[in-house]
Order: C-alpha cells, then sequence, then structure tokens
C-alpha cells in the first residue's frame, strides 16, 4: 500500500495515530453551513440541484478521508486554513474513522436516492435531517455522536477525545452545573413559553416596509 494512504497522524507524545479536532469541527462547520442552505432551497422552492451537487461534494470529501487519507480532504484542507493559527486539538483517529464510516453510508444512500435515481422521499429527509444533526454536534458542541456510537460496537473506550472526556475522571468545578443554573434555564423557559402565548397576536402581526417597498413572496404575482 503507498504510504500516503493512511489515516490519522503519528504525533510525539501519542502512541495512536490522531487527528487535529479543530480543522475537524471547522470542515464540520463548512458542511453543515452548505447542507443547510441547500436543503432549505430543496425543501423552500423545490429545487433540488444544489442540494445533488452539495451531495456530491460531500460523498466525494468523505470517501477521501475514509479511503485515501484525511490530508488530502478538501472541506479538511479548508478547515485546516481557516484554524492554522490555533493550538492543535488531537484525538484519535479510530472512533473518527468509524463516524466517517456512518458518514459515507449516509451519503452514499442519498446520492444513489437524489442523483442517480433522481427522487425524493421521506426517507431522504430522515437522512438529510441525521446529517444535519451529526455536522451541527460535531460543529457547535464538539460532540462526535458516531465517536458514541463507536464505544457501543467495538465495547471498548475510545482514547483521546475531545475536552479530554475520555479519560476525566470528574469535570472541573468550572463545568459544574448548579441547581440555581438548573431552576434558571427553566424559568426561562416557561418565560420564553407564556411570553409567546401572551404575545402571539402582537408577534404574528405582518410587518410594514420602512422604506415603503412591500416584500414579494417568491412566486406571487406582482401587482
Amino acid at each position: 500500500m503507498p504510504r500516503w494512504i493512511q489515516f490519522g497522524e503519528r504525533v510525539e507524545g501519542y502512541d495512536i495515530p490522531v487527528l487535529n479536532e479543530r480543522e475537524i469541527r471547522a470542515a464540520a462547520g463548512i458542511l453543515f453551513l452548505m447542507m443547510f442552505i441547500t436543503i432549505n432551497i430543496a425543501a423552500g422552492q423545490l429545487n433540488f440541484t444544489p442540494i445533488k451537487y452539495a451531495v456530491c461534494l460531500f460523498l466525494v470529501d468523505i470517501c477521501v478521508r475514509v479511503f485515501v487519507n484525511p490530508r488530502f480532504s478538501p472541506f479538511l484542507i479548508l478547515g485546516r486554513l481557516i484554524v492554522r493559527k490555533q493550538t492543535p486539538e488531537y484525538v484519535g483517529a479510530a472512533q473518527k474513522r468509524f463516524a466517517w464510516i456512518i458518514g459515507v453510508v449516509l451519503a452514499a444512500t442519498m446520492f444513489v436516492l437524489m442523483v442517480a435515481m433522481n427522487t425524493y422521499s421521506p426517507v431522504t429527509g430522515i437522512i438529510c435531517f441525521v446529517c444535519l444533526i451529526f455536522l451541527f454536534f460535531e460543529t457547535a458542541f464538539g460532540i462526535c455522536l458516531g465517536c458514541k456510537v463507536y464505544g457501543l460496537v467495538y465495547r471498548k473506550k475510545a482514547r483521546y477525545c475531545p475536552g479530554e472526556v475520555c479519560e476525566a475522571n470528574a469535570r472541573q468545578p468550572i463545568s459544574k452545573t448548579s441547581l440555581g443554573q438548573i431552576l434558571i434555564v427553566i424559568g426561562f423557559l416557561v418565560l420564553a413559553l407564556g411570553g409567546g402565548k401572551l404575545f402571539h397576536q402582537t408577534l404574528s402581526q405582518k410587518p410594514q416596509a420602512l422604506f415603503g417597498q412591500e416584500l414579494i413572496p417568491p412566486g406571487a404575482p406582482e401587482n
């Protein structure tokens, strides 16, 4: 096998191949934005051309990561450029590969259904939603949902997880949540729900054009 086909990097101080979590999160954010925009275009305008392009790009990128080398993934390269001035945060490569294999399955299914067969259905909608959830958790919270499944499938603990959640036995004091903070969140939710119900009629009124030009919904006839 050629030397450039590998998964993960060898870094001093780590006895297993690792990847840079910061560039992975950046790449996930780019992918999330691309998929979110194209899904909204498909759902709102029934224009499926952008999402077909997005699915193709997603599939090619994730296949390069899994079957060739993450170093050659276009989106990971963009992520590396974006976070190049940040100190790397190393994570175990094994659990990331497992998570990305799940991504390959989802992207390949989308490619067959939407691009090859040129169809759409609740199945494609559910897969899109699952992809968005995976990408959002990765980029917003640094939580790799596929990596969680890795531990369940292989019955062993992943190593070198983001935030040292695999190794830490107890949370740091700054990460602990008090009862008072929980009550604040509950109170905020009650206030939001109650305020939404109380002011629904006011908030649901159609806004007036500030500069005198009305917005025209897509497809609506112009006067």
